[in-house]
């Protein structure tokens, strides 16, 4: 569709194709963050078991406190053993308890010192909206240096056909996934049961020559993916992995992991951040070929005004 004798106007979804190309650079310096803000990127990260949150939401809440109590108030404030506390150290990345105390007074000296004023304190679902906005950020700097998703966008892109996999949980994101890419790919397939049927898919897929999978392992993390993963490498296709844990036995299995935070306060998970991550692998595959995304989505465009697929805005 277009103007009569001109150039077909583009739909949406090409200009942004056209328009949002990724490109390599820097991000520009991050601003002062808050100690909350500190503290929920040390703690956010790591998987957490319900009395690991727990000591994390403690010393979020209390942080002047706290940096400076030992480990037998700490554990006796919070409700837990010692050896807890000591275990929570490990998991988010320290030595022990005195190293990870250590860098709490630190955050709260520079409070007391007249460092960033504490976020105001909201209900549990805003608390919840503020750990993705965090996720976000983190992921905002991991993106700094693009080329790694510009590379593995180029090598799904080349890989055909394109297998996708996520089982259990991960199934909305590998769907989300495949949907998108299969505007812009001619032979994407999606896994999205495991066992025997992942293992004839991914060696069907191997047989007809693809290179690549892309696969997603949200929390809890399925035995299954792991197999699949295993499965997948043994036939000599390359896994990248869109997970929210960069260590752990999954991330040693791909040939590239994209560890991106999710959204942990509430009973269910949310993945803002995985979701963002899709985008920005569909983007580099956009741009690696964009002939071919052009013309697909071109294609597209014709079948879904001749069959009426949408409604008009």
């Amino acid at each position: 569709m277009g103007d009569e004798g001109g150039a077909p106007v583009p739909s949406p979804q090409q200009a942004r194709a056209q328009a949002s190309a990724i490109t390599s650079g820097k991000a520009a310096p991050e601003a002062e963050v808050s100690p909350s803000s500190q503290l929920r990127t040390l703690f956010d990260r790591p998987r957490l078991s319900p009395g690991q949150r727990r000591i994390a939401q403690y010393l979020i809440e209390h942080i002047t406190e706290a940096a400076f109590l030992s480990i037998t108030d700490l554990a006796d404030r919070v409700g837990v053993s010692q050896p807890s506390v000591t275990r929570f150290a490990s998991a988010v990345g320290f030595s022990g308890y005195p190293a990870l105390r250590e860098k709490l007074q630190s955050i709260a000296l520079g409070t007391l010192a007249g460092g960033p004023a504490e976020e105001i304190r909201g209900n549990e679902l805003q608390a919840a909206v503020d750990a993705e906005i965090e996720n976000l950020e983190n992921l905002r700097r991991d993106l700094a240096d693009p080329n790694l998703v510009i590379d593995i966008g180029r090598k799904l892109s080349s890989s055909t056909p394109l297998t996708v996999l996520g089982l259990r949980i991960s199934v909305s994101l590998a769907e989300y996934f495949a949907y998108a890419a299969r505007r812009i790919h001619p032979d994407v397939r999606l896994v999205t049961r495991g066992g025997s049927v992942a293992y004839d898919a991914l060696l069907q897929s191997r047989e007809a020559g693809g290179t690549w999978v892309l696969a997603f392992s949200m929390p809890r993390h399925a035995q299954e993916t792991l197999t699949a993963v295993r499965v997948a490498r043994g036939a000599g296709l390359k896994v990248a992995l869109i997970t929210d844990l960069a260590l752990g036995p999954l991330a040693d299995e791909a040939d590239v992991a994209f560890a991106t935070g999710t959204g942990s306060r509430l009973v269910f998970d949310s993945y803002a951040a995985p979701g963002v991550m899709c985008s920005a692998l569909l983007q580099a595959m956009t741009d690696a070929d964009p002939e071919r995304t052009q013309a697909r989505l071109e294609e597209y465009e014709q079948v879904a005004d001749q069959h009426h697929f949408f409604l008009r805005d």
